[in-house]
């Protein structure tokens, strides 16, 4: 029994359990014993502890091991492919990890949003949205002459245009408008769609989405820009109201025939304002945004009315028009589109200069110019330009190809210019003939020599000897036609234009208060061919006809300067005035030296070169004046209110200057010509409104000879007739002119009777005849009534001066047509 109750073996009980764990006990104090007995020697001691560390390296390396095991039986996080499954469960997803990538996919679009939402900001509405063109009008600040623009818009207000024209545009680009937020998302992701399966490109931009590319930037080059767009047009529906968007979009949208805007697109299509727009009309309008040049109705009527009808439909199915509106309406009618260029034409050259005066000084840039908006009115007088065009092209046939006219007339009260003929197209030839040419003054530099005298104590009394040749400072001079007149006062010296009285008063007044005169009254400092020779007063000096016209102006102005400008006023978009034209001016000249000034130059008409402008039949003072062999001809007139100056010139092949040809019905071209023939033309117009006024009666004192620098000139008791056979030359009658006596009106000026009693006095007919008959030199000549210099620097028909003619036609740009841009020389004249 008690062997089966343990078939392991026999296990202690009882007393022999207890001897067993006694036996125990002592064998454990036996083995300390004999530890404490025999102590471990040093080497032994070394081995142990060898034993006991590569023991517990052991230990560690089967604790990493578990540690391992534990780790790879643990789950992953991303139970994917999944575990324990088998080849094809495996990489079924779970129910879970379809959920959670659902969660975080709709997580990260809600933080992206968020995200852009927060920092993608609305810019700053670009330049081009609020760019507009800048309208150009003639004085009466209604007629446009045209207009500056990179984009040719209008702004108006959407609250004064019919509701039907902003809700034609709504039907036709986004008749979710007024209803959507900004976006569409099933019209971005139906396009979406449509574009990844390689479709043709659809886009799905609202309205607001539209209004944000032209309005405020263009970020549709990428998905990324269109989100960036959509998230735009999101904040701005939350920011503006629906109305304030449709205005927007309506004054930036590009209708087509350059047109940005629905008010110049009215103007364009219909030519009229966007307020008197029908519905037909703005239905039209609305119906080819998308492609407005293709769907033009001069470029395809066929496709243009499919689009008309498919916003009038939408108008009607979405309640914007009525059954009846609709059934009244009919395909309208658009005006021809225009083909005109800016620049082209007469106007060309009016315009450039409008753009340059704004730049230099109004302070505009060009780029403020193009796309400010400004409304600049302008002193050019419509009727007064019309009259200029027709003037200078009214020439009569037979003309050289290379013959240019110059024609400026200024309002003398203000320095405006009135109207300005620059040339027949600003498109084919960039050089104008008023401004950018330059042409010999000849003797229409006189009249400033007489303002320098007069100022300096000579009087219209003071005189000299006017024989031709004569030798002055060492060089012989002519006048016209080798003509000799005796001795001449500066009032007959004047109305003759004769040369060599000039000459010898230039000399006692000195070449450069002439010049001097000329600057205070208007000409360029650095006017070329302005020199300090005593010749200087026959014309070297070559300014342009504008110059002339602004000096002349101050003559007529009673001797207050005024600068020459074509703006008069600058209106920015607000209708605020940014820039007005100064027209105080200054006193330059003393006004009894313009009153005598002017007085003499009105005998250049009554009685001189210039009596065709008689037939204008009121007070005209005048001064002709050709450059050396005819190269130039100029008139210069005017009346105490309107200043204007013709030139014509004449250019070679390669664009030198060449004497003027001469056709039609005179011989030889001078100032008393065609110049004079256009002067009258133009001023019969120009002067229809304008009051007859009398100029100022010349000063008492102009009657008693004066003393020029303190020195008293020749009265014409000191003259003495030339001997008849001291040499071939021509000469006028001896007898002397009367010294005229204030306050008497000065005759006309009379040729003295010679010594043939039979010699009668000079006919004062026009001098523009085609020929001066020569009498035989037997008798003494009559002196011609034209007697112009045509020998600019060098007297007249001889040149001991400098001897070269810049003028007649100089073009700084080298421009065949416009003169060669020749330059006088510098070098003091010749002595042989």
């Amino acid at each position: 029994m008690a062997d089966n109750m343990n078939p392991g073996g026999s296990r202690p009980s009882g007393k022999k359990l207890a001897q067993v764990a006694s036996a125990e006990r002592e064998g454990t104090d036996s083995s300390a014993a004999s530890t404490r007995t025999f102590p471990r020697l040093p080497w032994a001691r070394r081995s142990a502890d060898r034993a006991r560390r590569g023991a517990g390296t052991a230990v560690s390396a089967a604790a990493g091991s578990v540690a391992a095991s534990g780790a790879k039986a643990r789950r992953r996080f991303l139970n994917y492919p999944r575990a324990g499954k088998g080849p094809v469960r495996r990489w079924l997803p779970s129910w879970r990890f379809v959920m959670g990538s659902f969660l975080f996919l709709v997580l990260a679009v809600v933080g992206t949003f968020a995200y852009a939402y927060a920092t993608i900001r609305v810019p700053e509405p670009n330049e081009f949205a609020l760019a507009q063109a800048t309208t150009v009008y003639y004085s009466d600040g209604t007629t446009a002459m045209g207009k500056f623009a990179e984009h040719n818009r209008k702004v108006v207000d959407a609250d004064s245009l019919p509701d039907y024209v902003g809700n034609a545009v709504v039907a036709s680009e986004d008749r979710s408008f007024y209803s959507n937020s900004g976006v569409d998302p099933r019209g971005i992701a139906r396009a979406l769609w449509n574009n990844l399966r390689g479709g043709e490109t659809q886009g799905a931009s609202t309205l607001t989405q539209q209004y944000v590319k032209n309005y405020y930037v263009d970020t549709t080059s990428s998905y990324f820009g269109k989100f960036q767009q959509a998230i735009m047009a999101i904040k701005i529906d939350q920011q503006q109201s629906k109305e304030e968007i449709l205005g927007a979009y309506l004054n930036t949208v590009y209708y087509g025939r350059g047109a940005y805007g629905i008010e110049t697109a009215a103007q364009a299509f219909f030519d009229k304002s966007a307020a008197d727009l029908t519905v037909s009309e703005a239905a039209l309008l609305a119906g080819v945004l998308p492609s407005p040049s293709s769907w033009d109705p001069a470029v395809d009527p066929d496709q243009a009315e499919v689009r008309w009808e498919r916003v009038m439909d939408y108008m009607l199915e979405d309640d914007y028009i009525t059954q009846e509106e609709y059934d009244s309406a009919a395909f309208p009618e658009t005006v021809t589109p225009s083909t005109e260029q800016v620049y082209a034409g007469t106007n060309g050259y009016l315009l450039q200069m409008v753009r340059a005066e704004l730049q230099e000084k109004a302070g505009l840039s060009e780029e403020e110019i193009d796309t400010g908006g400004f409304q600049i009115v302008t002193t050019i007088d419509k009727t007064d330009q019309d009259a200029a065009v027709a003037s200078a092209q009214g020439l009569p046939e037979g003309h050289s190809e290379n013959l240019h006219v110059a024609l400026v007339s200024v309002d003398a009260s203000t320095g405006g210019i009135l109207s300005l003929y620059g040339g027949e197209d600003y498109l084919t030839n960039q050089v104008n003939t008023a401004t950018d040419a330059m042409a010999q003054a000849g003797s229409t530099y006189k009249p400033f020599a007489l303002v320098a005298a007069l100022e300096n104590g000579a009087t219209l009394a003071n005189g000299y000897v006017g024989d031709s040749p004569m030798t002055i400072a060492g060089h012989q001079f002519q006048n016209y036609q080798n003509a000799s007149y005796g001795w001449s006062d500066l009032v007959k010296s004047t109305a003759h234009s004769i040369n060599t009285p000039y000459l010898q008063l230039n000399q006692d007044v000195g070449p450069e208060l002439t010049n001097e005169a000329a600057v205070r009254a208007g000409y360029p400092e650095d006017t070329q061919g302005m020199n300090d020779y005593i010749q200087n007063v026959l014309g070297s000096a070559s300014p342009h006809t504008i110059d002339i016209a602004g000096a002349y102006s101050t003559f007529a102005a009673q001797g207050v300067k005024r600068d020459t400008h074509i703006v008069d006023t600058v209106k920015n978009s607000e209708d605020a005035v940014a820039y007005a034209a100064p027209t105080e001016g200054s006193q330059e000249f003393d006004e009894g030296v313009m009153a005598d000034a002017d007085y003499a130059l009105q005998q250049v008409v009554n009685e001189g070169s210039a009596t065709k402008a008689l037939a204008l039949g009121r007070p005209i003072a005048a001064k002709t004046g050709s450059s050396s062999d005819n190269k130039s001809a100029q008139f210069v007139g005017f009346t105490p209110q309107v200043v204007t100056a013709v030139t014509l010139y004449q250019s070679g092949e390669d664009g030198t200057e060449e004497s003027i040809t001469p056709w039609g019905e005179y011989s030889e071209i001078t100032g008393s010509t065609y110049p004079a023939d256009i002067f009258v033309d133009y001023m019969s117009v120009a002067l229809e409104d304008v009051p007859v006024e009398a100029f100022p009666e010349r000063t008492a004192g102009s009657y008693t000879r004066g003393a020029i620098h303190g020195e008293a000139g020749e009265v014409a008791e000191d003259y003495q007739q030339p001997s008849t056979d001291s040499g071939s030359q021509d000469q006028a009658p001896v007898e002397e002119a009367p010294v005229e006596e204030a306050p008497v009106e000065e005759p006309a000026t009379e040729a003295p009777a010679t010594e043939a009693p039979a010699t009668e006095a000079p006919a004062t007919e026009a001098p523009a005849q085609p020929t001066v008959e020569v009498p035989v030199t037997q008798e003494p000549v009559q002196p011609p009534v034209e007697q112009e210099d045509p020998g600019g620097s060098g007297g007249d028909g001889t040149d001991p001066g400098d001897g070269t003619d810049p003028g007649g036609g100089t073009d700084p740009g080298g421009n065949s047509g416009g003169g060669g841009g020749a330059e006088l020389p510098d070098s003091p004249p010749e002595t042989e």
